[in-house]
């Protein structure tokens, strides 16, 4: 793929929602990945049952869209 064909994607691919631009952004991360180890979907189901039940005891503080996006600038930041 030709220099003008990557920028003419890319400037394409800034033009959509943000959600569109997250689902894209997904899909070429998982185009990069090995193949999938079969425990891992496994231990995901694990890991949202244990994160669900903690929102549900109230024993994690939950943060907004916002507030998740100043922390991770920060953290980005500082690398």
């Amino acid at each position: 793929m030709g220099a003008f064909t990557l920028e003419k994607v890319r400037s394409e691919a800034l033009s959509l929602s943000e959600s569109e631009r997250a689902e894209l952004a997904h899909s070429l991360v998982a185009s990069l990945d090995g193949p999938a180890d079969p425990d891992v979907e496994q231990a995901w189901d694990v890991e949202i049952q244990r994160r669900l039940s903690e929102v549900d005891a109230g024993t994690v503080q939950l943060i907004d869209r916002e507030e998740f996006r100043r922390r991770m600038r920060e953290r980005m930041s500082r690398a």
